[in-house]
């Protein structure tokens, strides 16, 4: 048996009941497969490969609160810190009722190769609760914070680990964190990214995963001889990537016609209204069935089992930034009979294995979300550097290192797919130029 089969084996046997985790493994370790077996007894010696895909710390723990009518919750709360061959562990928290050990280590995984591609030294991790924030009061949302943070307080630092948000985790879940790591430890640190302007947040970090999705994919369009401009885009979601993905989107002269939340879907062909959308998702935080009521050329669809929504509707460009395995085969399939030219990743593993090679066995253009989503982190990590300085950077100038940071992620999977005779190929391109730079920090650093 090859290392790698050998090593994915343990990973499941070891894991089980956790597919999530089992499949972004499976991702990284199949188009890894030429390096390893290049570097196969070295590897295997040193049980690189196990190292790699064993976090170095798992902390679980309960987050009991009290709710508005006075009744006592009790949530899990989970923070994985997988990697810190290149730097503290950086990641965000999910507040979310999907969250499980096996989802929060995917994430980690991840993170942990999205973090090396953006060239800062930043390590992977990332945490979370199975509380849901939808329809609680502010109380309610800072009482849980508050105690999530009793716990978590303990485990992070500015040179330790430093979380951000991820979905369910807005500026306002941040700064009642931040409040209560600020209360118990008496210090002022950059120990969260994300924060509010007035305390230490960097200006463009809102904008940052979208806004580096669009740089990403036009740098991408750019090398295949195509531009931005007058192209028809289908976003899926209507979080945080989401929107901002579409603002840049229409920024740079595209048309953005679909966008999603978990009770339903919009198309809209002359173009998602993005002032709209971020008046009844970011300050009414309602569904987008009153977009639809407010947009008289707005179709509001309601989710259906089996129904593919976003990815049915004719386009040149798809932009998966809800969640995990968003766009399966089938969706996949419609995407390629209705002409699409490129798919780039919003959101942390949207795309299934299959649909994944579906979509480039049809030669269309693809980037996965450790590359194409950096932006989100990428920009954290200009706000640790600020945190640090006591300094904050314009808006401009936050953005114009984003922008250069995506398109060297772009360049660097460009060239790893190339230099190991798998060109045009980026899942195979960011995961070598990502796992690379990792193996040989902690090859250098001995076996920790």
């Amino acid at each position: 048996m090859s290392y790698v089969d050998e090593v994915y084996s343990k990973v499941v046997e070891k894991n089980p009941s956790q597919p999530e985790f089992h499949q972004a493994v499976k991702e990284v370790l199949e188009s890894l497969r030429v390096v390893i077996e290049a570097n196969e007894e070295e590897y295997r010696r040193e049980a690189l490969l196990e190292r790699l895909t064993t976090p170095e710390r798992i902390i679980m723990f309960r987050v009991p609160w009290v709710d508005d009518k006075g009744q006592v919750q009790v949530n899990n709360g989970f923070r994985v810190q997988f990697n810190s061959a290149i730097g503290p562990y950086k990641g965000g928290l999910r507040f979310h009722p999907s969250v499980n050990l096996g989802i929060i280590k995917f994430l980690g995984f991840e993170q942990v190769f999205k973090n090396s591609l953006t060239g800062l030294p930043i390590g992977g991790g990332k945490g979370g609760s199975d509380f849901d924030p939808k329809g609680k009061s502010d109380r309610e949302v800072m009482a849980f914070c508050q105690s999530f943070m009793t716990e978590l307080y303990r485990h992070i630092g500015a040179d330790t680990d430093v979380p951000a948000g991820d979905i369910g985790v807005g500026g306002r879940e941040i700064g009642f964190l931040f409040g209560q790591y600020k209360r118990i430890r008496d210090v002022y640190e950059g120990v969260l990214t994300g924060k509010g302007l007035t305390f230490g947040g960097s200006l463009a970090r809102t904008e940052a995963t979208g806004y580096g999705l669009l740089y990403i994919t036009r740098a991408l369009l750019r090398a295949h001889d195509m531009e931005m401009k007058d192209k028809v885009i289908a976003v899926s979601g209507a979080g945080n990537v989401a929107i901002y993905a579409t603002e840049k989107a229409i920024q740079m002269g595209a048309k953005v016609v679909t966008c999603s939340d978990s009770t339903g879907w919009i198309y809209d062909p002359e173009g998602i209204d993005v002032e709209l959308l971020k008046e009844v998702k970011e300050i009414k935080r309602a569904r987008l069935s009153e977009y639809a009521a407010s947009r008289p050329s707005a179709e509001y669809h309601e989710k259906k089992d089996g129904e593919h929504g976003v990815w049915s509707v004719k386009c040149d460009i798809a932009l998966p930034c809800a969640t995990q395995n968003e766009l399966d085969l089938d969706d996949a399939k419609a995407l390629v009979a209705n002409g699409v030219t490129a798919v780039c990743e919003g959101a942390n593993m949207p795309t299934t294995l299959d649909a994944t090679k579906y979509l480039q066995e049809n030669n269309i253009l693809f980037i996965c979300g450790k590359a194409s989503n950096a932006g989100g982190v990428a920009t954290s990590a200009l706000e640790m550097s600020q945190n640090s300085e006591r300094l904050s950077w314009s808006f401009e100038e936050v953005d114009r290192k984003l922008e250069n940071i995506m398109i060297d992620i772009y360049q660097n999977i460009e060239d790893a797919a190339k230099r190991y005779g798998k060109e045009g190929d980026y899942v195979t391109g960011a995961n070598i130029a990502g796992f690379l730079k990792v193996a040989e920090a902690m090859k250098a650093q001995g076996i920790v």
